[in-house]
């Protein structure tokens, strides 16, 4: 053994303790307090010490037998003759199940070049370089074993096999080329290296690997091991480098779906000038509109403006990285839940008045759960007979669809059919429903404007003491003010600036509000009075009003009809702000300078990595058909074509990444107020306000687990300003990606641990339990359109107004022709039905892909499972707290539970479930 540690150049460790010795792990780490998990010590990491020899037993064996002989040879035939040993690969390949007649072609021609040698190639390359030549140390080119006859195997993962020969003097791996000289491209799900005396080496893949043809250079691998930039191993340096100048690529060219290239972009391909004018829309993104950037396509321009970038079409697919495309599952999944929507594009064919056709009563809204769509309007059969199709798959079609445009019953009327309707729902929405991300605190009344009065000019709120004063349980205005129990939804500054436009356009009617709530002593919220206000008086009507509480059948309606303009107005803000702008597109610069400028070696990469999964390529679907000219968002939102406009001008106006944590948001809307003495350092204001109490739990245990990984790897701050990739990465999400802002004083700086704490639990609570809590409550709350109408197509007429007779004669029939039609409802439903469901292939917070090799730190792999065991306590204090009588807003007679932050859910529309990523 002394002659093989000689041989080796520096000393045998033994292999590393395992992985799974979690569980006194978690009893040690873990705080006594309910919802914390407490940092493990700093230690010193060394990890060019951590990964050691190269050499197994067997060759131990030979190196003894090779010493008993050494006499017999010069030194100088000892250095000829190399000791030399095989080591054995598992590379795990990921299947498709389903394969269309192109691919199984290519499949069967694969299979058979396989066996004249045209195969999957491998190289192995260690942590060190040859002396001899300054090059990374290199195994012999190794092939897949089997593919050829494990071609037919039908199972979801297929296991092959590849074998090394390596040198005694080889050290340790630290990467492996993949060379695909089939013709199809494949998924690498992982590697395993056996037989090196440190145990398995691992590779986690999951990628695909294009044919040589399509991408002549070699794929390259790195182990789990995590390095930062200047820790990492000789051998592996100019790979790292090489690496990460593939995935930035050089800025030109049209990419192709097979590339693999980052790159950043603006808001150009939204509109459709070629097709028509009317589908022209401005560049979003530059100093006239500043926006976030996007991922780049380089698709030409198009012909009638040069600035705009050409549109790719449905059902062709629009480019990201490949990596980032929809798996299978969730392929299949997505597109299920588009069929319905699909079905609509059938439904153009039916009669001119149908397709404006309004609601008659609430029976007939209910009926779209009970019999769907073409079976109400009696024109199931048109339709199926206008396929091509032989009868006998015309009558299946017909017999299986008569559930595809009837839609599950939402929530929202699961326990009480009649809840939307009371004011005391209406208000627990605000904290507890789809949106409860712009409930303020009122610190001033009445509510003052921060619009430019040179442009929009004095924007007095109408609002008076007398509106609410017989509404404050006998207090004063000031009392309440002062007792914190005033506060407001108010999209009085977002909307009115475009309402001329958008009251222009056919079938739109809107007006900017204010909503003001008085917090009862029951700790629950009723709105107390609406105001609703136009740029300025249009005929019959005025240019500021304010609705009470009703006090006859009139009013009552009126009050209903001014409830309805709020939720509108709140459906749109939340859709196109809070969702899409903070959520979705404000992501996507940090996620595309993660792979542009951190190795997937880098630490910081590793943590992120699962909170980026499949944002890119549901960003791309939103610009393609959602957010689009003509889109979903255009076509079923009160804002229609100006609503882009709006998201981006909440982003100049409002959005700050520094505020984007939930501790500094609540603050930032007066909801809450610093406390040191409080469990997250913060007091509520409102104290049964499910959302912010549940986001908490969750805030502190993501916090908690970053700190605890980043104090892993950055034991003091000059490492953190030293990390040549991780400045380059935030510099590059800042300046890059948020061009238009990177001037502002708010950015946080990213000198100390505290600072990538900060910057790092923001990005994974927004791509996390920030996303869940608006996005998978849309069907369940808005599934029902009169609870949340995404427009509205009048506006609320006053008695000098020619329709108020027709208001009062039939206020129920009014009322529906105010609310979405029947198609603009149905359209909007099926929509919300798919963005609400959880694929099969979820990974919910507190899961990984491959949870004990992700990483090959032991240490961060037991940290990890503690903070999965924190996130199984925060799920049961939820379902506790929604049993609860004493949380008003959560338990109670018809009252929902609140779920959206319940971690772990089904597939399906279920209401709850926290994934890991902005995944849909």
């Amino acid at each position: 053994m002394a002659l093989a540690k000689e041989l080796m150049g520096y000393p045998l460790i033994s292999e590393r303790s395992s992985l799974f010795s979690s569980a006194a792990y978690f009893k040690q780490r873990t705080q006594t307090t309910q919802f914390s998990i407490k940092p493990f010590d700093r230690r010193p990491r060394n990890f060019k010490s951590g990964v050691v020899s190269a050499i197994s037993d067997d060759l131990v064996k030979t190196l003894r037998f090779t010493s008993t002989t050494g006499d017999r040879k010069s030194e100088e035939e000892e250095e000829k003759a190399a000791v030399k040993f095989k080591v054995r690969a598992v590379v795990t390949v990921r299947n498709k199940n389903k394969e269309d007649f192109k691919e199984t072609l290519a499949k069967h021609l694969d299979a058979f070049a396989d066996k004249i040698g045209r195969n999957i190639v491998l190289e192995l390359i260690s942590t060190e370089l040859d002396p001899k030549t300054n090059m990374p140390k290199k195994s012999n080119a190794a092939v897949l074993k089997d593919w050829s006859k494990k071609s037919k195997t039908k199972a979801e993962r297929v296991h092959y096999t590849a074998e090394f020969t390596v040198d005694a003097a080889f050290g340790s791996p630290g990467a492996i080329t993949v060379t695909n000289k089939h013709q199809k491209e494949f998924f690498l799900e992982s590697i395993t290296i056996e037989g090196f005396a440190l145990g398995p080496v691992h590779f986690p893949c999951n990628s695909w690997v294009q044919s040589q043809n399509d991408h002549p250079e070699k794929r390259i691998f790195f182990t789990n091991q995590p390095y930062l930039p200047n820790e990492t191993p000789d051998g592996l340096r100019k790979l790292r480098e090489k690496e990460l100048k593939n995935l930035r690529g050089d800025g030109s060219g049209v990419r192709k779906l097979s590339d693999r290239i980052y790159d950043f972009d603006v808001y150009n391909d939204l509109g459709n000038p070629d097709k028509s004018s009317e589908l022209s829309r401005p560049k979003l993104g530059g100093k006239k509109i500043p926006y976030p950037r996007r991922c780049r396509t380089g698709r030409l321009s198009t012909h009638i403006d040069k600035e705009a970038e050409s549109r790719v079409e449905k059902p062709l697919p629009m480019y990201v990285p490949r990596d980032e495309q929809f798996e299978e599952t969730k392929q299949d999944t997505f597109a299920a839940g588009r069929l319905k929507a699909v079905l609509h594009h059938l439904v153009p064919s039916l009669k001119a008045s149908i397709l404006a056709e309004d609601f008659a009563d609430f029976g007939e809204i209910d009926a779209l759960y009970k019999e769907g769509l073409l079976l109400k309007l009696g024109f199931q059969d048109e339709i199926f007979n206008k396929f091509p199709l032989p009868k006998k798959v015309v009558n299946t079609l017909q017999e299986s669809s008569k559930g595809l445009l009837k839609y599950d019953t939402p929530k929202i009327l699961s326990k009480d059919k009649n809840a939307w309707l009371r004011d005391d729902e209406f208000a627990r929405q605000a904290i507890a429903g789809i949106n409860p991300v712009n409930i303020e605190r009122v610190k001033t009344f009445p509510p003052v404007s921060n619009l430019d009065p040179n442009i929009y000019g004095q924007q007095h709120s109408a609002l008076t003491h007398d509106h609410i004063i017989g509404h404050l349980d006998g207090l004063s205005v000031q009392q309440a003010l002062e007792g914190n129990r005033l506060y407001m939804l108010d999209y009085h500054d977002i909307y009115l600036p475009f309402l001329d436009r958008i009251n222009a356009l056919d079938g739109r009617k809107a007006y900017a509000t204010r909503t003001i709530f008085f917090l009862t002593r029951r700790g629950t919220l009723k709105p107390i009075a609406i105001e609703l206000s136009l740029p300025h008086p249009v005929p019959n009507q005025r240019s500021k009003r304010v609705v009470t509480p009703p006090v006859d059948a009139t009013s009552n309606w009126v009050w209903q009809l001014a409830k309805a303009h709020v939720s509108s107005n709140d459906a749109g803000v939340h859709q196109l702000v809070n969702h899409w702008l903070r959520t979705h597109a404000c992501l996507e610069p940090f996620i595309l300078a993660a792979h542009r400028q951190m190795s997937a070696m880098h630490p910081i990469f590793k943590l992120l990595d699962p909170h980026m999964r499949y944002t890119l390529e549901i960003n791309a679907l939103a610009r393609q058909s959602l957010i689009s000219a003509d889109g979903v968002i255009e076509g079923g939102f009160t804002a229609g074509s100006y609503g882009m406009e709006m998201s981006a001008a909440a982003y100049k106006s409002s959005w700050r990444f520094d505020m984007e944590g939930l501790p500094a948001d609540l603050i930032r809307r007066g909801v809450a107020v610093p406390d040191t003495t409080q469990p997250h350092g913060i007091k509520l204001l409102i104290e049964d306000y499910p959302y912010a109490n549940d986001g908490l739990l969750l805030w502190s245990a993501i916090q908690t687990w970053v700190r605890t990984y980043v104090d892993r790897y950055y034991p003091s701050p000059n490492q953190i300003q030293t990390d040549s990739e991780l400045q380059a990465w935030y510099s590059e999400s800042v300046n890059v990606g948020h061009a238009d802002l990177r001037d502002k004083e708010w950015w946080p700086e990213l000198n100390t641990v505290d600072d990538l704490v900060s910057i790092i639990t923001t990005i994974i609570w927004l791509a996390s339990a920030q996303h869940a809590a608006l996005n998978f409550g849309q069907y369940p709350y808005g599934g029902y359109v009169p609870n949340r109408p995404p427009l509205m197509r009048r506006l609320i007429p006053d008695e000098s107004d020619p329709e108020y007779a027709s208001f009062i004669s039939d206020p129920e029939r009014f009322y529906f022709s105010a609310m979405p039609s029947l198609l603009q409802t149905s359209k909007f439903m099926a929509v919300v039905d798919t963005l609400s469901t959880h694929s099969p292939d979820e990974e919910y917070i507190g899961e990984r892909q491959q949870p004990s090799i992700w990483t090959g730190d032991a240490e961060i792999v037991d940290a990890f499972y503690g903070f999965a065991a924190e996130i199984g306590r925060i799920e049961k204090e939820i379902e506790k707290r929604n049993n609860d009588p004493n949380r008003k807003n959560r338990c109670g007679a018809g009252v929902l539970p609140y779920e959206l932050l319940v971690p772990s859910s089904e597939p399906g529309v279920t209401c709850r479930g926290v994934p890991n990523s902005v995944s849909i």
